[in-house]
């Protein structure tokens, strides 16, 4: 048996660490560095099997597969899977929390766990897997989840979707083929999280709806939005155990108020870091757009905000009307600019509160000085861009965030 690796990323790896585990005579390849013309032309005759990397558009061959669609086809439990443009990650911690409150024999995998195949071999009909799914992992998915989450949705990774709606096609994928015996979980206030649940025969639970105070009070991330990612974890939860969310409320108060208190949070995503001379710093590197920067800055209405913002823009600078007007919230008191977006937004608005920094370290400490001169004040890093103009990726540009703020004194 011949099989082809498109990628060998986290996902490639596992994969190839399955395949070698399952398919004793298996030849495989490995395709990397690769550009999209290039995988178009690719000539895919002699294999088997070709296993597509997230990234990688579907090439619609009969031979192909990708991790997820493989790992769907073989799963002998439930699956709950999550899909948002932003909220994921944070939504499927607060359902595997909820779970092991439950004792349930329960996994995380996607994005934010695990790579899929990596658990499938612990698998039986007693466990729960909770998926967080991509646009990327849900493209050409034929299967839907048992109990499925659309959280708000808005564009996003238009440099790899053919457009938005290519991209709501993909996410679409995560609702399409249920049954009338599974369960869609959606955000009613997005309208095309609206219209994703009505391409589903399943049974329909909007939210955010009305929750106890004192289970509200148990969740421990600052924002709205995070106590609406826990009452969709509420939702999906509930329906794993086939009741309505106001049962679930009533009979497992106990277990919902340990299992939302018993998750403090994901890294770069509104992270608390520390208190220091009265200030609060979190760090939400995570913040690859302005909607995500949004969230941050509308999580702390009281206070007095200083926002480090910047970095490369995926828009060529489209969205930067919309993130000044973001940056118009009464609490954001002071904006540190770094990066190619934060040197755009500098030469296109001249506001008093904004002060450019030419490094991390600089806009750290500048934000502190001012900082510390307020009562009540928020530093938090939410670029709303990538972080490739000065950064390896993501995780590097969070982490260099982090070990900077633990180091003031």
């Amino acid at each position: 048996m011949k099989i082809l690796l498109l990628g060998y990323g986290v996902e490639g790896k596992s994969a190839e660490n399955y395949i070698k585990n399952h398919f004793k005579d298996a030849t495989i390849d490995i395709l990397e560095n690769f550009t999209p013309a290039e995988i178009k032309q690719g000539d895919y005759s002699s294999y088997d099997i070709i296993f597509r990397s997230p990234s990688v558009p579907p090439l619609h061959l009969k031979t192909e597969t990708s991790v997820t669609k493989y790992f769907f086809d073989r799963c002998p439990c439930p699956i709950i899977g999550v899909t948002a443009t932003k909220g994921k990650g944070t939504t499927c911690s607060f359902i595997k929390s909820l779970l092991d409150a439950h004792h349930e024999d329960a996994y995380l995998v996607g994005n934010i766990g695990v790579p899929a195949l990596d658990i499938l071999d612990n698998l039986t009909a007693n466990s729960v897997v909770v998926y967080e799914m991509s646009s990327f992992q849900l493209w050409d998915l034929e299967k839907s989840p048992h109990i499925a989450i659309v959280g708000h949705l808005e564009p996003d990774h238009l440099n790899v979707h053919d457009g938005y709606d290519d991209y709501i096609a993909a996410k679409s994928n995560i609702c399409r083929h249920q049954s009338a015996g599974d369960y869609c979980i959606y955000y009613a206030k997005n309208p095309e999280s609206t219209k994703l649940a009505n391409l589903s025969k399943a049974h329909k639970i909007p939210y955010p709806f009305e929750i106890p105070d004192d289970v509200r009070s148990s969740v421990n991330l600052p924002g709205e939005h995070n106590i609406n990612n826990a009452i969709a974890a509420i939702a999906a939860v509930a329906s794993y155990k086939n009741i309505s969310p106001d049962e679930y409320l009533k009979e497992y108060k106990v277990e919902i108020t340990e299992g939302l208190k018993n998750f403090h949070g994901l890294p770069h995503r509104l992270e608390f870091l520390r208190e220091l001379n009265g200030v609060r710093y979190y760090d939400d590197n995570f913040s690859t757009n302005p909607s995500s920067t949004r969230v941050a800055i509308e999580a702390f209405p009281d206070n007095n905000v200083v926002a480090i913002i910047g970095g490369r823009d995926k828009t060529d600078y489209k969205d930067i009307p919309e993130l000044y007007e973001i940056l118009q919230a009464p609490q954001a008191k002071k904006i540190i600019l770094i990066g190619e977006s934060g040197h755009e937004l500098a030469a296109r608005y001249d506001d008093p509160r904004f002060v450019v920094s030419e490094s991390l370290e600089s806009a750290i400490n500048t934000a502190r000085e001012i900082a510390e001169t307020m009562d009540k004040s928020i530093v938090v890093m939410s670029p709303a861009a990538a972080s490739f103009d000065m950064f390896k990726n993501v995780y590097d540009r969070g982490a260099q965030f982090k070990n900077l703020i633990s180091s003031l004194s």
